[in-house]
């Protein structure tokens, strides 16, 4: 049955969607096979690998509301050079909208997890890609995982929100999802220049332990260009620090959760 990871943080621009198309990306790329949801109405992690969010006629929101299920809705990513093995269930701006009908519908906090529940043994790994807030459909990711991978931006305010955000995981393991557990804090847009970066690193590390991933994910041009190609990074350029940090990170994911890590991706 395959592990359900969703990559929270309110703040915005830390690197969540990044996170989630290249780390599936670099998984896909090891024969595991891997779906990640989009659940954010902006739809960056759609138009990431190149689907056209404004031209589907369901997304997430369907499966949501109960309309559709996720196989129905699924869309497989680079088939020839992954192997079939990246699929993501897209969303657009209609999903904004389903904030407000969630309120009146059963289950709401769980209508995320019945619906991956139906697809969960067909994958490896799933992942979320949630919202920048602390809204109901970050509480329906939070209620539908197994853990959190906290991407934190190493920045002057980086460790401001964090504490809220552990509120929260507390709060969702106290009254919806007692087994939810913390996947690890990535460092991410680390510019080894500048000293800042240095400082909430070893701060990170010293505050959460072993829980801060070994794996540092850099500031770099074609890992900020590859969005614009509808490409994840290894696609784009294999060779370029961004691609190898994610399948550093994919690697270190794997022995983290049992499995053996490739020498190779």
């Amino acid at each position: 049955m395959g592990k359900v990871i969703c990559v929270a943080n309110q703040k915005g621009g830390v690197g969540k969607t990044t996170t989630v198309i290249n780390l599936a990306a670099s998984l896909a790329a090891a024969h595991k096979k891997t779906l990640f949801i989009d659940f954010d109405p902006q739809g960056n992690a759609s138009s990431g690998v190149g689907v056209d969010k404004d031209g589907l006629s369901e997304t997430i929101y369907n499966a949501l509301i109960g309309e559709s299920s996720i196989n129905d809705i699924s869309v497989k990513i680079e088939p020839d050079s992954l192997g079939g093995f990246l699929t993501v269930v897209p969303a657009n701006s209609e999903l904004t909208g389903a904030e407000v009908e969630l309120i009146h519908l059963e289950r709401r906090e769980w209508r995320l997890k019945d619906a991956i529940d139906l697809v969960r043994d067909q994958y490896d790994y799933i992942f979320i890609d949630c919202p920048p807030s602390l809204s109901l459909l970050t509480v329906n990711a939070l209620a539908a995982s197994d853990s959190v991978l906290v991407p934190v931006q190493c920045e002057y305010y980086a460790m401001e929100g964090l504490g809220q955000l552990k509120r929260t995981i507390s709060l969702i393991k106290q009254r919806l999802n007692p087994e939810l557990s913390i996947e690890g804090y990535l460092l991410t847009m680390f510019d080894s220049r500048n000293n800042i970066c240095h400082m909430v690193a070893n701060e990170l590390r010293n505050y959460f332990n072993g829980d801060v991933f070994d794996t540092i994910i850099y500031r770099n041009v074609r890992l900020a260009e590859s969005p614009s190609h509808g490409k994840p990074a290894l696609l784009y350029d294999v060779k370029s620090i961004g691609a190898k940090s994610y399948i550093s990170l994919a690697q270190e994911i794997i022995a983290r959760n049992g499995g053996q890590s490739v020498e190779e991706v």
